[in-house]
């Protein structure tokens, strides 16, 4: 099983509460704040899961995810979308663009860690 996980967010707080749940479970925790380039640092990991946040500096997490989604290297890699907005339309712009699972913020710490270990499973 895969524990490589990149987490793509620009909130201090958040990229250090999710680091450390997810370093104690034995993940290897690598984070990334800028929307331009995030896919570089996505090809440049390699990771297992990607955890996104929908809106970062530079470019939105749906675009990003867009770019993993048409690159035949990243298009099946498992993405948790984050985000601070929770409605419906949300929710149907993450999955249109191809999420595997979309989460709002705030999030409790083990539901991150169950989202994430579900969708490496």
């Amino acid at each position: 099983m895969g524990k490589r996980v990149l987490l793509i967010e620009d909130e201090p707080n958040i990229i250090e509460a999710i680091s450390f749940i997810l370093s104690r479970d034995g993940w290897d925790v690598a984070t990334h704040s800028n929307g331009h380039t995030a896919v570089d640092a996505i090809r440049e990991r390699e990771p297992d899961v990607i955890i996104l946040d929908v809106m970062l500096p530079g470019r939105s997490g749906y675009e990003i995810l867009g770019d993993i989604r048409a690159d035949g290297n990243t298009s099946v890699l498992p993405v948790l979308m984050l985000t601070a907005r929770g409605q419906a339309k949300d929710r149907e712009m993450a999955e249109a663009a191809g999420a595997s699972m979309f989460m709002t913020k705030p999030f409790s710490n083990a539901d991150v860690l169950n989202a994430v270990n579900e969708l490496v499973a």
